[in-house]
Parts: C-alpha cells; structure tokens; sequence
C-alpha cells in the first residue's frame, strides 16, 4: 500500500476549523493540538498530514489486520502511530521465533489482548519468552496461548510470578504444562477472572488434582520458593481462610480426559464461579458435580455438552446452585425427566434453557415431563431450545399462561411438533418475539396459524421442514411485511420438485403405505433403487457424519449419507 497525494485544492479556514472541533467534541485530540492542527492544514497537498495522530489511530482501528498491516509500511509516523495504538495483536508462529518475540512485543507496548498460535510440529515459543511477555506488555489483559507445546509447568510459573495486575482472561490449549504450573498461575494471579483449558494432554497424564492447598508450588529443579515470603503467606492465609481472594467467574473445559482433576479447584472457586462449561471431558461428571453438594455456590450458567453426566448431575446442580439461570444440555448421556424435574423444584430463576436430548442404547432421556414441570416451577423462562425432545400439546398448554416472559423458543428434530401444536403456539404465546421450527412434519397451515396469530413476533426461521410451500411463505411475508420470515432452501419443495417426488413414489410401488403397479406411469423412466443412507440428526452431527461417509464414498463410489 502506497502513499496516494491527493487533489492540489486547498483546504479552507471553515472546513479547518469544522474539522478541528469535530475531533475536539470526539476527544479524539487535546486542546495543546489547536497551534499545530492550524500551522499543517492549509496549503499541503496530502490531507493526512493535517490529521492529528489521535485522529489517524481512530482511523487504523476502522481497519482490518491485513490492512493495517500495510498501513505500517507506508512512512515513519504512520508506523509509530500504529504501533501505539494497537490494542489487539495475533502472532502465527510456523518456526522458531522465541528471539524475535521480545523485539516485536516491544514495538506494541499499548497492546492489551495477546494471541499466539503456533505448529504443536515445530519448536516455535519457549518458557523463557513466555515469562518475558508480562514485563513487555504492561497493560496485557487477555492472553490466548494454542499449540505451544514447548511451555511447560517452569516457563508457566515464571509468567505468574510477575503477577499481571491486568490480566483477567486466559486460554490455553494444546500446551506442554500440566497441573503445577496451572496451580501455580491461579495462586499467584488473583485478577483472572475467565479461564478456558483445552487439550492439555499433560495435566491429563500428571493425575495431580488442582488443588490450591498444595501451594507453593514445589517440583523437580524449578524455581525455589521462599517460604518467608510475607506477601506468599499472606496469600495463603487467606485463601485457607476463604477470603475474596478468589475471583474467578468463569471456568471452561474441553476435551479433557481427567474430570476428578477438577473437584478441589470447583470447590475452592464456589463462591466467586459464575459460569462453568463443560465441553467433550470424559470422566464421572455426576461425582465432580457431586462434590459441589453441601455448598451454596454462585454459580448462575452451566453449559454441559458431550459429557458423562445423569440425573445425579441435575440433582447435586439443583441442591448446590440456587441463582441459576441459564442451563444447556446437550447430548448428556444419562439426563432424564426426574434431573430436570429436579432442576425445575430448586433453581426458580432459571431463565434459559437449551435441552439437546440423546439416548444412549435406546434408553431414557428427557422428554415432555421435564418440560411440563419447567414450565409450571420456572416462571421466569425467557428463552426454551428443545432439539429431540417429544413435547406435547400439555406442556404447550401450560408453558403459555405460565411463562409470561417466554420471547424465544425453538423446536427442532421431534415428530411431536406438527401443524395442530403450531395452532397452538399461534393461539396462546402472544410474547413470542422469536421462533425456530427445524426437522418438524409441519406444513402450510401451520405456517398460516403462526402468522395468523403470535402479535409481537419479529422472526420466523423454518428449517428442514418439508411440507412447507414458497406459496404459503410468500403469503405470509405478504400479510406482516414487518415478519422476517428465514426459510432455508432444503425446506422448501417447489411444484417441480413435488411433483417429480410424487412420480418417483408411485414408480417404485408406493403410495399411503400400498403398493402401486408400475404400468400407472408407462412413459416414466426406470430409475435406479437408490443405496442412500439418511441420517436424521442434529447439524453439527450431520457435519461430522457427512464429512466421515463422504471420504467413504468417494473410495467406494457407491455409498452415499445425506443429513437433513
């Protein structure tokens, strides 16, 4: 990107000086610049130059990396204004570069978020360029670390030792350091508040709980501590005391392999934890969970996704966390109608909840008794997403007039949810503002009953809904032109399409569940029986699945998955 001069016209006294008090009501420029905004604006040709530097940083934070990037190269000043104004830097390491990371890091001192990704196949940052980056970055205060496999529990525990007074977001994934140098971090950086810890093989392998009560930290020739410390002592006077040293809101774990890690870690952050997601983490979560039982916690969001966790789950997050208020469940192995029940007797302030069902071996799961009881215990539900989940006219009947808030709701992939539950919903929620119909045997009529009714929807989003028509969404967009109505393409079957379907039906024989001669259609052409294997699930599992069967038939040629 190069330097463009612009148009010879020269700037006037009363564009100059509406120019300078627009910067001036912005705060963008100080009063001190008035003398040098005046003195450089008329009579050059190129107008940046009569910009102030805080005008110009506005400007470059207007623009993406890569053009930013480019605008560093243009001159001197343009370079130092970029490097003092940059709040967020992203550093993709494919080689060595612990020697150059201390340059680069001193260029941007004004920098407060701080990515770095790099190859777990190369030696890219190492402890000691890790342990430097506090000194360099004054005002740090979010940090993302992946794939840095060569920080281990010493170059950890040099960063925490410089204590950040700023930092209060961390994520670290794909590392080499296990349970002491994280331990160690959460003693000595009190100001973190949002943790996330991903893929970190080492913590799984090293079997040490994260306890803090085993500070200071103590292993194999790492840096000694001195116990006469009085600022160390202090520390772990009061955290054995339980003081508000602890100030840790949010916990997020994924793909680890080691839950009963984790049960000194939730109970010394109880009080302060406000958030706690669980992601793709093997283990007995109903025992971790457990723990829990006994103690109020401040815990008010649980996200649960993938994870070994049943009703004893629900219970002790019943007993243990009373303010809870959003509550997501997807794809738990063993929840069932009694954990949501128990759910709905204990956390009253719930006010969101995602209920993603999935039965292991055909067995139980959650289904339209916990509804019915969320819906008659928990008046405050503002948001309701069911993805599998069996409900029924019942539990519409009561979720209506109970849940006077309700503004959004969702239901997707069950055969309960047809044209006469839509009547419903268009009768008797009147402050649905959102409202998402996927994978339903839904068709034209319930769309009119929607549209028909439900006064303060804003947006109608149907997915996957096979008997829906471009004639009946036409008409709807057409009566509440207010409406936004999303329909996906795969929803809808256009009269071609239909009727194509309907010749493919009869060909083959069926039609209403009785077997139809061919010689209905002589002029038809024969077509092939079909090798197709569909899978109805939900999206990102149709992801997953396509990608695995595509490679499979593009090596056999013949076998084919399609998700819907």
């Amino acid at each position: 990107m190069g330097q463009v001069t612009s148009s010879s016209c020269p700037v006037s006294s009363s564009q100059t000086d509406h120019m300078y008090w627009t910067c001036r009501e912005k705060g963008t420029i100080s009063t001190n610049s008035k003398s040098n905004w005046y003195g450089n604006t008329c009579g050059n040709d190129d107008l940046t130059l009569t910009l102030p530097d805080e005008c110009l940083a506005m400007i470059f934070g207007t623009l993406s990396c890569h053009d930013r990037n480019n605008c560093s190269l243009v001159c001197k000043r343009w370079k130092s204004i970029d490097s003092m104004s940059r709040q967020s830097l992203v550093l993709v390491a494919r080689s060595e570069m612990s020697h150059l990371l201390p340059s680069l890091l001193s260029r941007f001192r004004s920098v407060s978020v701080l990515a770095l990704k790099c190859s777990r196949k190369v030696v890219s940052i190492d402890d000691d360029a890790l342990a430097r980056i506090p000194a360099l970055l004054p005002s740090l205060k979010k940090l993302k670390v992946k794939g840095c496999i060569d920080i281990s529990d010493n170059g950890l525990h040099a960063f925490a030792l410089h204590r950040p007074p700023l930092l209060t977001k961390l994520s670290f994934a794909s590392c080499g350091f296990g349970s002491r140098g994280l331990i160690s971090l959460l003693v000595n950086c009190p100001s973190i508040q949002d943790l996330t810890i991903k893929r970190l093989r080492k913590l799984d392998a090293q079997n040490i709980p994260l306890s803090l009560d085993g500070y200071p930290y103590s292993s194999m020739d790492l840096v000694k501590e001195e116990n006469s410390d009085p600022y160390k002592q202090q520390k772990m006077k009061e955290m054995k005391q339980g003081d508000s040293i602890h100030q840790l809101e949010k916990l997020c774990i994924k793909d680890l392999h080691n839950a009963r890690l984790f049960i000194p870690l939730l109970c010394s952050y109880g009080q302060s934890l406000k958030t706690l997601i669980v992601c793709r983490s093997s283990g007995n979560w109903d025992r971790v969970l457990g723990s829990l039982q006994g103690r109020t916690t401040g815990i008010a969001e649980i996200h649960v996704e993938n994870v070994q966790m049943g009703d004893a789950g629900l219970v002790s997050i019943s007993t243990s966390c009373p303010d809870l208020q959003v509550l997501y469940l997807s794809r738990a192995t063993d929840c069932t109608d009694a954990g949501l029940s128990a759910i709905a007797n204990s956390c009253r302030k719930l006010r969101k909840l995602h209920v993603d069902a999935w039965s292991r071996f055909g067995s139980r799961t959650i289904g339209d008794a916990g509804v019915l009881s969320i819906a008659i215990r928990c008046t405050h539900i503002q948001e309701i997403v069911l993805m599998g989940v069996p409900i029924t006219v019942a539990s519409l009947d009561v979720l209506a007039p109970n849940c006077p808030a309700l503004e959004r709701m969702a239901l997707c992939n069950t055969e309960s949810v047809g044209d006469f539950e839509m009547t419903i919903i268009g009768a008797k929620f009147s402050a649905l503002r959102k409202l998402c119909i996927k994978n339903c045997p839904i068709s034209d009529s319930g769309i009119q009953a929607i549209g028909e009714g439900c006064p303060s929807l804003v947006k109608l989003k149907v997915k996957r809904c096979r008997g829906v028509t471009q004639a009946s969404v036409s008409k709807l967009r057409m009566q509440r032109s207010s409406l936004v109505v999303s329909v996906d393409k795969g929803s809808i079957l256009f009269e071609r399409e239909r009727t194509v379907s309907t010749v493919d039906e009869l060909q083959d024989g069926y039609m209403r569940g009785r077997r139809m001669p061919t010689s209905a259609f002589p002029n038809a052409r024969p077509r092939p029986r079909s090798t197709r294997t569909r899978v109805i699930c939900s999206s990102r599992s149709a992801l997953l699945l396509g990608a695995k069967f595509g490679r499979k038939r593009s090596n056999e040629g013949n076998s084919h998955t399609e998700g819907f």
